[in-house]
C-alpha cells in the first residue's frame, strides 16, 4: 500500500475514525487497533512476510526479557547475540546471500575456475532493513542497562510495527517512542491539523517534484550513450531532488500520518542540500540512520577516540557498512566508499565539526553549499548506475566539451512541458525550504493558502501520472 495510492487515502480515515473512537475505552485497545492496522498495511505487500515480521518481533521481544533477567554476563551475552545473529541472518539471506554468491562466482570465473553455485532468488521483505534495526537497537539498549525491557507484548509489537514507519522509516529508538506508545492521548486538532499539512508536503515532495524529475531521469540514465553533455549533468541533479524528494517526502508523510495519532516520530531529514560539507550532509541527511550507526557501531568501535589512524579506519568501516546497508550491489557500497573519502580530509583537519561553529550566510557559505550539493550529485551517479563501470562511463561522457547541445528537451511539447514543471517544483521546493531554514523552524509551517496550491498541484499531477513506489521501499 503505497502513501500516494487511493488506497492509502481510503485506508487512513477509516483507522483514524476507529482509532479516536476507542480512546476513551483503552490505551491497550487503541494500540491493539493500531496493530492491526499495522499488520494489515504490511500485508498489502506480501501476506507470507508478515510471518516473519511478527517472528522478528517475538524474537527481539522476548530476548530483551532474557537478558534483563539474566544471572550472569555470560548470559545476557548469550541471547544478545541469539537475537543479533538470527536478525542479521534473515537479512543476509534474503538481502544479501544472492549478492554474495554471484560475486564469489565471478572471481573464481576470473581466476580460471568454474562455479556452480545457486542463487535462491528471494523477494525481499518490504522494510526489512528497518524494523530489523529497530529490533536490534531494542535489544541493544536493554544489553546496555539503558531501559527496561517492556512487557506488554502489544506496547513492543506496536513499536516495531508502526505503520508510518514501518517500510521506510525513520528508524525509531525505545527511548523515544515506547513512552509514546504507552501514555495515554488525547486528540490534539493543531498536532492533527500540522500533520495533515506535513503530509501534503510529503505528497507535493513525492508526487510533483521526484516522480517529475525520475521520468528524465530513468530516460538519462537507462540510455546515457545517447545523451549530451549537457543532459547527462541534467540527469544527474535531477536524480539529486528526485532522491531527496523521494525519501524526504515518504518521511513527512509519516510524520504527518503519525501526527493525526498524537505521535511524533523522530526527524529524519533537515535541509541537507544546505549543508557546507559532507559532514555536515550526513547530519542532515537520513538522521535516523546516520545516528543508529553511530550509537551502535562507530562509538562501539572507539568513535573519534585514539589516533588517526583508528579514527579514519573507524570512518570507512561506518560509510562502507552505511553504503552496503542501502543494496546489494557494488553500486552502493563504492558510494559509501566516496563519501569515506570526501569525510577523510576534514577528520584529517579538524574540520569535521566546522559546520556547527558558524552559521552565518555569506558568499563563502553559499560556495560551500554549492560546492557541496556537487560532490553529493556526483557521488549520486553510483547509487543511480546499475553497475560501477556505468557510472564510470556516464561520469566520463559528462564532461566531452564537444557535445553540449540539449535537443533531447525540444523534441516535443511534452519534454517542453515536463522541464517547465521540474523546474517550477524544485524552485518552490527550495524557496520553501531555503525560507524555513533561514528562520531556524523545525518543522515545516505552511499557509493555508499554500497548502490549498500545493493540493491543486498534486490534483493535477495525480490525474497525468500513475503512482509511483518510494525508493527507499527497496532498501
Amino acid at each position: 500500500m503505497l502513501f500516494n495510492s487511493i488506497s492509502f487515502l481510503l485506508f487512513l480515515p477509516i483507522v483514524f475514525a476507529m482509532y479516536w473512537l476507542v480512546n476513551k475505552r483503552s490505551l491497550l485497545l487503541q494500540n491493539g487497533l493500531l496493530l492491526l492496522a499495522s499488520y494489515f498495511f504490511y500485508s498489502c505487500w506480501d501476506w507470507r512476510f508478515l510471518f516473519l515480521l511478527i517472528f522478528s518481533t517475538l524474537l527481539d521481544y522476548y530476548s530483551g526479557l532474557k537478558i534483563f533477567n539474566a544471572n550472569s554476563q555470560k548470559s545476557k551475552t548469550f541471547w544478545l547475540w541469539i537475537s543479533i545473529s538470527i536478525n542479521l541472518g534473515f537479512l543476509a539471506v534474503f538481502k544479501y546471500y544472492d549478492f554474495f554468491v554471484e560475486s564469489f562466482a565471478q572471481v573464481l570465473q576470473k581466476l580460471g575456475f568454474q562455479s556452480h553455485f545457486s542463487t535462491l532468488n528471494f523477494i525481499l521483505p518490504v522494510g526489512i532493513s528497518f524494523y530489523t534495526f529497530h529490533g536490534l537497537s531494542y535489544v541493544i539498549d536493554i544489553y546496555k542497562n539503558r531501559i527496561s525491557p517492556e512487557k506488554n507484548i502489544i506496547h513492543y509489537s506496536l513499536f516495531v510495527t508502526y505503520f508510518p514507519l514501518l517500510v521506510a522509516g525513520p528508524i525509531e529508538r525505545a527511548t523515544h517512542l515506547l513512552p509514546q506508545i504507552k501514555k495515554e492521548r488525547v486528540f490534539n486538532y493543531n498536532q492533527a491539523v500540522e500533520g495533515l499539512k506535513q503530509i501534503v508536503w510529503g505528497l507535493f515532495k513525492k508526487v510533483v517534484v521526484a516522480d517529475n524529475c525520475a521520468f528524465f531521469v530513468n530516460q538519462i540514465f537507462e540510455n546515457a550513450a545517447n545523451h549530451s553533455t549537457t543532459e547527462l549533468w541534467l540527469g544527474m541533479f535531477l536524480f539529486s531532488f528526485q532522491i531527496y524528494g523521494d525519501f524526504s517526502g515518504y518521511s513527512d508523510i509519516a510524520l504527518g500520518t503519525s501526527k493525526l495519532f498524537g505521535i511524533d516520530l523522530l526527524k529524519n531529514f533537515n535541509f541537507p542540500y544546505f549543508s557546507r560539507d559532507i559532514a555536515d550532509f550526513w547530519r542532515r541527511w537520513h538522521i535516523s540512520l546516520s545516528s543508529w550507526f553511530r550509537d551502535y557501531v562507530y562509538i562501539p568501535l572507539g568513535g573519534s577516540k585514539g589516533n588517526k589512524v583508528q579514527q579514519l579506519r573507524n570512518v570507512f568501516i561506518i560509510f562502507l557498512i552505511s553504503g552496503f546497508w542501502h543494496g546489494a550491489n557494488w553500486t552502493f557500497i563504492f558510494w559509501g566508499f566516496l563519501h569515506a573519502m570526501l569525510f577523510i580530509p576534514l577528520l584529517i583537519f579538524n574540520k569535521n565539526r566546522a559546520s556547527l561553529l558558524n552559521d552565518k550566510l555569506n558568499l563563502k557559505a553559499y560556495a560551500k553549499i554549492i560546492g557541496t550539493f556537487v560532490l553529493v550529485s556526483f557521488a549520486w551517479v553510483f547509487f543511480r548506475a546499475d553497475s560501477i563501470i556505468e557510472a564510470f562511463h556516464y561520469l566520463h561522457d559528462m564532461f566531452d566539451v564537444n557535445d553540449l547541445h540539449g535537443n533531447y528537451f525540444y523534441k516535443n511539447t511534452k519534454y517542453t512541458l515536463l522541464s517547465a514543471i521540474c523546474f517550477f517544483a524544485i524552485t518552490v521546493l527550495l524557496f520553501t525550504e531555503w525560507k524555513n531554514i533561514k528562520q531556524q523552524r523545525q518543522e515545516i509551517k505552511l499557509s493555508k493558502y499554500f497548502v490549498l496550491f500545493l493540493l491543486l498541484l498534486l490534483f493535477c499531477m495525480g490525474s497525468y501520472r500513475d503512482q509511483t513506489s518510494f525508493i527507499y521501499f527497496q532498501f
